[in-house]
């Protein structure tokens, strides 16, 4: 039976966890390294500070099963191969453990969007609303994560995180905070 952590759960369980974060968000990597996660690991493919590693979300350096939590906001709609960093995303997780992964969204799209003639900054920017993004994800997101083997724990951003300013904190109460769960046998 798979455990579900609800997101104050995972809050109060970040002194032990082994966390690695993509693109880490100020605001965000203080509240974790306020905490004492037992490993707390910062990486961006570009990484602008000595304490960033280099790590491509794609093919990620470490071994499976490695970490509890995976946080990644506002990545995957850069990355050409998405499913390929879901994937990597989904292998080093250990059994049970969580994923954060914001991206934008439109529940107005029936189905993600991208297109492979779209490959300069001005008609990025006009199809997906930034001038190096690759897609925007519609409302087959959700079986696309569940492809992978992600259990989905997506709620609203008021619900999972209620005890949070969302305007201190840059979340947009209108949108799905994105929270997935790799299941416990770690299978597929």
């Amino acid at each position: 039976m798979v455990m579900y952590m609800g997101v104050s759960g995972l809050f109060d369980a970040l002194p032990g966890m082994s966390i690695l974060h993509f693109a880490p968000e100020r605001h965000l990597s203080r509240l974790i390294v306020a905490a004492g996660p037992a490993r707390y690991i910062k990486c961006d493919l570009f990484p602008n500070s000595a304490e960033v590693e280099r790590v491509n979300i794609q093919a990620i350096p470490y071994p499976d099963n490695a970490f509890d939590l995976v946080i990644a906001n506002h990545v995957l709609e850069h990355v050409k191969e998405d499913a390929r960093a879901l994937e990597e995303v989904w292998r080093i997780l250990k059994p049970g453990g969580h994923a954060i992964l914001q991206t934008p969204f439109s529940a107005k799209l029936h189905e993600t969007w991208s297109d492979a003639g779209i490959d300069d900054d001005l008609t990025r920017l006009q199809a997906y609303g930034q001038e190096d993004h690759v897609r925007l994800f519609g409302r087959t997101i959700f079986d696309h994560f569940k492809a992978v083997g992600f259990l989905s724990r997506v709620r609203q951003h008021r619900e999972a995180l209620e005890e949070f300013d969302p305007i201190a904190y840059g979340v947009n109460v209108a949108e799905p905070f994105f929270f997935f769960q790799k299941n416990d046998n770690g299978l597929k």
